[in-house]
């Protein structure tokens, strides 16, 4: 039997190549060398394991990562990351081969607004603009006006002339923290990450009456009662920079808790706590994003699968709301 139709069984059922790896094999020495023999480009996620933002040639949010890969003159884009981080590096990249050590390593929020469903929500308003934030599949960037990060989407609403009515998908607690932020009445569609909306309230105020000068930051996909406790709300990176900037020595941090290991990195001196869920856990953690292993990584440079296709119509329809978000981004003087 072929590696082909090997493949094409194990990436239909398991995601990723199931191929034996040797327990004696140097895996980052092996991912090292097959990046230079193949001309390929490393991006990790924030959330993504320690060991692989330490092998990684760009470690950031996921529009930023798919950008900086389409400014280099590599053949291959390996995205460490999920699913729709790898379309969006596609559509940025599409002459580029893009992999993705994992195909299920897919994403709540992602999966929570089918393309489908989400057309037939549309068409009950055709007088609306829609703006969808960059989690999200690459067909519904297809059906979407302008897209947008959890950085400029303030930016991005407020470019909207007063008299359009708007849509916002698919995260629904982005959308009411953007109402309250420009006091646009917008139409929301109810999605949400899965990381983000079990954040535990109860917990979160025990931990900071232990530590009463740690500052609390929260990423503003958390639910609105999270956010009202919160010092600083901001993107990722948004909340990746206060902490290096902040003169605080301790931060409680409502996010993935991957974002913790660069924190931990830039500001050694600092002490950070990852917000506890309402489970039994001590942090919360993607169980999407974890689905990279190294050993996937190796595996999927090593064969160049799995890889991201998407049809020729998706890639152009879906990067024209990326370019305009990118072009309100540019006169508001924002990166991305």
């Amino acid at each position: 039997m072929s590696l082909s139709s090997i493949s094409a069984e194990q990436l239909q059922r398991d995601g990723y190549l199931h191929i034996p790896v040797s327990p004696d094999l140097d895996l980052e020495a092996e991912i090292l060398k097959l990046k230079q023999e193949k001309n390929a480009v490393i991006l990790s996620h924030y959330y993504q394991e320690s060991e692989i933002q330490d092998l990684a040639d760009y470690v950031g949010d996921s529009l930023g990562l798919s950008q900086q890969a389409a400014k280099t003159k590599a053949d291959i884009i390996v995205f460490a990351g999920v699913h729709f981080m790898a379309e969006t590096a596609k559509i940025l990249s599409p002459d580029k081969k893009v992999l993705l050590p994992d195909l299920k390593a897919g994403c709540s929020l992602a999966d929570s607004c089918p393309p489908d469903l989400f057309a037939k929500f549309k068409a009950k308003y055709p007088d609306h603009v829609v703006v969808s934030y960059i989690n999200c599949t690459a067909e519904i960037k297809t059906l979407t006006d302008i897209c947008c990060t959890s950085t400029n989407a303030i930016h991005v609403i407020n470019s909207i002339p007063p008299d359009k009515k708007i849509i916002f998908a698919p995260d629904i607690n982005l959308g009411k923290y953007l109402i309250k932020q420009t006091g646009r009445d917008m139409v929301l569609w109810n999605g949400t990450c899965m990381v983000h909306e079990i954040f535990s309230h109860e917990k979160i105020v025990r931990l900071k009456e232990r530590h009463p000068k740690a500052k609390f930051i929260a990423h503003p996909e958390c639910e609105p009662h999270i956010l009202e406790m919160a010092d600083y709300i901001g993107s990722t990176s948004g909340l990746l920079k206060y902490t290096m900037t902040n003169p605080a020595r301790e931060f409680i941090v409502a996010t993935e808790a991957g974002i913790l290991h660069q924190m931990e990195l830039k500001s050694p001196e600092k002490t950070f706590i990852p917000a506890p869920p309402n489970n039994q856990c001590a942090c919360n953690e993607c169980p999407h994003m974890k689905r990279n292993t190294l050993e996937k990584l190796y595996t999927c440079m090593k064969y160049e699968l799995p890889e991201i296709i998407l049809p020729q119509w998706v890639i152009e329809q879906g990067r024209a709301s990326i370019d305009r978000m990118l072009e309100i981004s540019r006169r508001a003087g924002l990166v991305g």
